[in-house]
């Protein structure tokens, strides 16, 4: 293959790199807020109770009690992933040297600026922690009367939150997660 080819090509995927980072660090601090229905053959009120203690245990501080409504509200901090901050600086470092490298490829008399795009890579970690690390709520109605069994209530609160719940409390509290099919009203 030519040379005339070789370095253009080679600059079309180190941008194309580039790009998929860029979409990468914004996905990785997307908001997946969804909302779960939670059905339970435990009363009600034993239900919340366990909820109430697992969820504090894991951080979460209720901050609004709206009994009239049978709604809860927790509010909890989210803690960025440290591996993936680094891996983020690494591969940003990584595709801003491989950009730099491309460009002195193709603009030979250039001086040895472009090499130092390596560590723009590095912006991609504060990027991330500072996106990463936010407060999130989570909100719990209560769809059944309280004496009703089995119970159903309504959460909505990040992903992986919901998995968390399945995982850790499905079979003590015989819990059935099911997706929300309308729309249910929390304020």
């Amino acid at each position: 293959m030519s040379p005339s080819i070789v370095l253009p090509s080679t600059l079309v995927l180190t941008l194309l790199l580039a790009t998929g980072l860029v979409f990468f660090l914004r996905a990785s601090s997307k908001d997946r807020t969804t909302a779960m229905v939670i059905s339970s053959y435990r009363p009600p009120l034993q239900l919340l109770g366990h909820l109430d203690s697992w969820l504090a245990a894991r951080g979460w501080q209720v901050v609004h009690t709206h009994p009239e409504q049978r709604h809860l509200v927790y509010e909890g901090r989210v803690a960025a992933s440290i591996p993936l901050a680094v891996l983020l600086a690494l591969l940003g470092c990584c595709g801003g040297a491989a950009l730099g490298l491309a460009i002195s490829q193709i603009l030979p008399g250039s001086q040895p600026w472009p090499l130092a795009l390596g560590l723009v890579g590095l912006a991609a970690a504060p990027v991330y922690l500072r996106r990463a690390q936010r407060r999130e709520q989570l909100a719990i109605r209560l769809l059944t009367p309280d004496q009703v069994v089995p119970c159903r209530l309504v959460m909505r609160v990040h992903r992986d939150e919901l998995l968390a719940v399945e995982a850790e409390l499905e079979k003590t509290l015989q819990l059935r997660l099911s997706p929300c099919t309308t729309e249910t009203p929390f304020e």
